[in-house]
């Protein structure tokens, strides 16, 4: 399975950085020293999404906050700032450094149980959580909690942040469940402390909606996402750029159920207000370029798409520098467009360079260096070289199995991946468990009715019959189409192809008058 990479609703979920020192804004307000001037300044730049200049701007203010001495709570603040910098362009090592310092600082100035020191906690925690580094991330979220839900109180709003941010965490290893529970606990505190048409309220409402997409219960989330939009409606002007992010993840539910024109609108909605807001070189603006010529890709819409992703990879390059993750993004899916034209040796090209990045900033067992081996490894089958890409996937699989857990999506994935390279080799034998463990999986993590769930039944399908079990190919493919009949109705395009297909399967079987019958429910079906 091929995966091209959106932005922002790709992950879906927004984990919030917790600052330090909120009273500091009364110190800096005066502008009466040089640092809250360069604390003042980088604050700007970085929401301009101008991350060298703003990480500049910062180290003038630990520079100018070193001279309050090694213990000022300034010079912790300086630091925390410098490292969500460093961390935005991909600077992990740097970042967890500068982490580290303002930590010990808080610690020494404050003690290890006091809400500042937890407040760098948690910003660490999500440094290592961007490194899919789980078990430490887990581990430094569940300490930064514990001492806020202490000092603070079960109901404070840092704490409902904090949840969150543990929320993404399970979600990203794919426990659904547990990341559930606390999305709503978080949601639950906000409409608490804020009230139900709150920010806050708003982002949590989002969050709790992208799980839902996750899993495929899409009516849920789409009504999640409207309520969301309804405060961004009620709390934000139009053109503010967090609406832009709720159009996102909404164009990417609508493309996700096939309602494509209703996507585009959403995408281009979203495209203006960061052109307006953020300035055509933003990388909030690379985003939802990105987003409209995947759209595009998944259409066919190939002319259309390929500007606008050399547009989004020239941003990136720009403003986050040549080896950042995002644009490792870009250069996969520019990849993949080449792919689909034919174009092999400059897709092949793009997507080493694409897996040569992530393996750079983000470690060689990263989950999105094994997406780039299995993209790699797709590409090399279409051209006819599964002794290359076999161990490619192979590679991948130990990568998500280690990183993200065996029963986790990413690894059904790649075992689908695999089996389909053994039965393009008529190794049907082999192909079978992968293909069985892979339907188990879908089954368990997004239940019965789910468009990857179906895919897995029609993949099982074609590898019975492949094995002459004719029969039982039969009754999976059947399966499959109820549930996508149940999922899109009985008139959706997808539900009259797998009716077309499994006719022409129960005329090979022989089974003529079953046949007919169903190739006479297509004809009702089909548009007059």
């Amino acid at each position: 399975m091929i995966k091209l990479r959106t932005t922002d609703s790709s992950k879906h979920s927004l984990m919030v950085m917790i600052f330090c020192l909120a009273g500091w804004a009364s110190v800096a307000s005066a502008q009466d020293t040089q640092w809250g001037k360069a604390m003042k300044a980088g604050d700007e730049l970085s929401r301009q999404g101008r991350y060298s200049e703003s990480e500049n701007s910062y180290r003038v203010a630990v520079a100018e906050a070193e001279q309050f001495g090694n213990r000022d709570p300034r010079l912790a603040h300086s630091l925390n700032r410098l490292a969500i910098v460093h961390k935005e362009q991909a600077k992990y090592e740097e970042a967890e450094r500068l982490y580290q310092k303002a930590l010990a600082i808080c610690e020494t100035v404050h003690g290890r149980n006091h809400p500042e020191s937890a407040r760098v906690l948690s910003n660490l925690a999500q440094l290592y959580t961007s490194q899919a580094l789980y078990t430490q991330a887990e581990s430094i979220h569940e300490r930064s909690l514990s001492v806020l839900e202490k000092a603070l109180g079960p109901e404070h709003p840092d704490v409902a942040s904090n949840l969150t941010n543990l929320a993404e965490l399970h979600r990203l290893q794919g426990r659904y469940a547990l990341s559930e529970t606390l999305y709503r606990r978080s949601l639950s505190l906000r409409e608490k402390i804020f009230g139900p048409d709150h920010r806050d309220v708003a982002s949590s409402l989002s969050n709790l909606a992208a799980l839902y997409h996750n899993q495929g219960r899409y009516g849920e989330a789409e009504e999640l996402y409207h309520r969301s939009s309804a405060i961004d409606d009620k709390t934000l002007e139009p053109d503010h750029p967090k609406v832009a992010v709720t159009l996102d993840n909404l164009a990417q539910l609508c493309a996700t159920q096939g309602r494509l024109a209703e996507a585009e609108s959403l995408n281009r909605r979203a495209l203006i207000i960061r052109e307006k807001r953020l300035g055509p070189d933003h990388p909030g603006t690379a985003t939802s370029v990105n987003n409209l010529a995947v759209l595009y890709y998944q259409q066919g819409r190939y002319a259309e798409a390929a500007p606008l992703f050399l547009r989004a990879l020239s941003i990136r390059e720009r403003t986050l520098g040549p080896n950042h993750p995002e644009v490792a993004d870009c250069l996969n899916n520019l990849a993949e467009l080449y792919r689909e034209q034919g174009r092999y040796p400059e897709a092949e090209r793009l997507h080493r360079r694409s897996l040569a990045i992530c393996e750079k900033s983000l470690g060689p067992e990263h989950p999105s260096v094994a997406s780039s081996l299995n993209n790699l490894a797709a590409l090399l089958q279409v051209q006819g070289q599964p002794v290359r890409c076999e161990p490619l996937h192979w590679r991948a699989l130990k990568i998500q199995e280690k990183t993200l857990g065996p029963h986790h999506l990413a690894v059904a994935t790649t075992l689908n991946n695999l089996a389909s390279i053994y039965y393009d080799q008529e190794r049907y034998a082999k192909a079978e468990p992968l293909y069985r463990r892979s339907l188990a999986i879908r089954e368990k993590t997004l239940g019965a009715d789910h468009q990857d769930v179906v895919q897995s039944l029609k993949n099982l399908a074609a590898n019975c019959y492949g094995r002459n079990r004719t029969s039982e190919a039969a009754l999976l493919y059947w399966k499959a189409i109820t549930t996508l009949e149940k999922m899109l109705g009985p008139q959706h395009p997808k539900v009259i192809t797998s009716l077309e297909n499994y006719a022409a399967l129960l005329r090979n079987m022989k089974r003529k008058t079953e046949a007919a019958e169903v190739e006479a429910r297509v004809k009702t079906l089909l548009p007059r």
